[in-house]
Formats: C-alpha cells, structure tokens, sequence
C-alpha cells in the first residue's frame, strides 16, 4: 500500500508480457479476483511499487479479459505490440476507496502490510512486512525487528488453522505460530 497526499494506492499486480499485437497485456495478478477490477476506469503505473503515490502515472482501461493462461488488459492509446512493450514491467495501482468491497474473510494484501501479528500466548511476532503467493497458500511475512541487530523474519502460511483473527481496526492478526518457529 502507498500512501501519498491524495490518496492511498493498492499496488494489485504488474504488468508481465504484451498479448497479441493489438496493445493487449498479460496482467500478474495479486489477489485472486481481478474480474472484479475490470470498473475501476483509471489504473496508476508506476516502475517502483514503493514510490509515493504522487509519482505514479495514470492510464485509462479499455478492457480486461481472463484467459486460460490468466487476465489480459488493453489501456486506451496503447494499440499496438509496440505501445504494449513499453509497459511491461509496470506495477498497477488504484486508490484504494475505489476497489470493489472484499468479502467477509477476504482481504486485500495491501490491508495487511503493517498489521501487527500476535500468537495465541499472547507474543507480538512482528509486523506483516509483505505477502508471498506461492501457489497452495499465501504466506505472510512477517519481521520482528525487537529482536536485536538482525530483525527475525518469521513465514506464516495465511490459512484458517493458523490465522484465528484479522482485526484490521485494532491493527492485529492473531495466529496459532509458536514464537520460537
């Protein structure tokens, strides 16, 4: 998530491959709804999914596919192989009060960067860093940087029986994770 004067941007994939010859884009999604995204209008690109919020461009959807081999974008103006090229390799962004309402138990990665994660003994972990997708379950990364001069990286599977509770308001992820694993 970044945070910038205007608003906070949801970073939702990047932009891997041009697709065809007609300006379309293999999209590397990440989250697993991006059907869902195909009405947010404006998409912000940016090379650097940590620059402020205030540095990243717009571009304008035109449509939004899902593919056997994953979703493809088409932007306005950009109709060629040629146009498709320059952008890959560009995050993909969107304010984030103009994303679709998540479910109950359903979050976007960017709502969990910076949470604070807490055991069942009550032991504060860290704090949520990044998320991994790596192909069964998400992971959570989370760093505990209390723990002297090399801060303890801790991977969390994000699932049911580990994760009991996401209180996005309080800013706590409660798990079952013992603090020496």
């Amino acid at each position: 998530m970044i945070s910038g004067s205007a608003s906070t941007l949801v970073v939702l994939g990047r932009l891997s491959a041009p697709f065809g010859v007609q300006g379309w884009l293999r999209l590397h999604p990440f989250g697993d709804d991006p059907q869902s995204w195909k009405v947010i209008g404006d998409w912000r690109v940016h090379a650097d999914a940590d620059a402020p919020a205030d540095q990243w461009g717009t571009l304008k959807l035109a449509a939004l596919k899902l593919q056997n081999t994953g979703p493809v974008v088409k932007f306005e103006g950009c109709d060629d192989r040629n146009g498709s090229e320059k952008l890959v390799g560009l995050y993909v962004a969107v304010p984030r009060h103009e994303l679709p309402d998540t479910g109950e138990d359903e979050y976007y990665w960017g709502d969990l960067i910076g949470l604070t994660v807490v055991n069942s003994a009550g032991v504060t972990l860290g704090q949520i860093d990044r998320l991994l997708e790596t192909g069964a379950d998400d992971v959570l990364v989370v760093v505990d940087a209390r723990s002297g001069d090399k801060p303890v990286e801790r991977l969390i599977p994000f699932v049911s029986a580990v994760v009991t509770d996401v209180d996005r308001e309080a800013g706590v992820v409660c798990v079952e994770w013992d603090a020496q694993w």
